[in-house]
């Protein structure tokens, strides 16, 4: 772990693409141990092809290799996967009472392109992990519902993202117009969520979603 600590303060340093100055006291102070300590761990790293090092009296310059940095890139690939796409968890927030008017316009094509009859209304759910519904959603394909003509308006296209709330299948509906901020999700399901699950404004959910 400390070294994988090591590795990302070289990186965040600028030790990526050229060798940078280090101080083995500074670094000591950022991953919390000894300086002695942080040398053997660096000669770890070199030994391991993730980093090359150059040592002349007390300069010590170092690089993250390509190696180095392809191990990076794979732990924040990993945890963007565990961070970022399995799950929200967020408060429920009253909406502006538009959604029950536009459920009911889309009803027939969330029925043909999600599997359900919609509840008329959507929960409201204001994000607290991660920072925004797109970060939750940025490795997740979208299933569009296509927009189309009513009474000389027009209706956008929808994309929407299955998820899941205590084993309640649904969807998280993103128009494209929409007045809610990135921070809220709204949620359509074939039931009323606020009284399936018992949920008040205020309430803490966890929102899984589904791939």
């Amino acid at each position: 772990m400390e070294e994988l600590k090591l590795l990302i303060s070289i990186a965040k340093r600028g030790g990526v693409g050229e060798k940078v100055r280090i101080t083995l006291r500074e670094l000591s102070q950022e991953i919390g141990t000894s300086p002695q300590s942080v040398m053997r761990k660096l000669e770890a790293l070199e030994k391991e092809g993730y980093v090359i090092k150059d040592t002349s009296g007390k300069r010590t310059l170092v690089e993250v290799t390509s190696s180095g940095i392809q191990l990076l890139e794979s732990i924040f690939e990993e945890i963007g996967k565990i961070l970022y796409g399995n799950y929200i968890v967020g408060e429920v927030v009253s909406g502006v009472g538009e959604g029950k008017y536009y459920v009911e316009q889309y009803k027939e094509r969330i029925r043909e392109y999600l599997g359900f009859r919609p509840y008329p209304g959507t929960l409201n759910i204001l994000v607290v992990f991660p920072k925004t519904i797109y970060e939750a959603l940025y490795n997740v394909e979208p299933i569009t519902i296509p927009g189309f003509s009513k009474d000389g308006r027009t209706f956008g296209d929808v994309k929407a993202y299955k998820v899941r709330i205590n084993g309640i299948d649904g969807a998280i509906v993103v128009p494209s117009r929409t007045i809610h901020p990135p921070k809220v999700a709204e949620i359509i399901a074939p039931a009323c969520l606020r009284k399936k699950l018992n949920l008040k404004d205020g309430s803490k959910v966890k929102v899984e979603v589904i791939k």
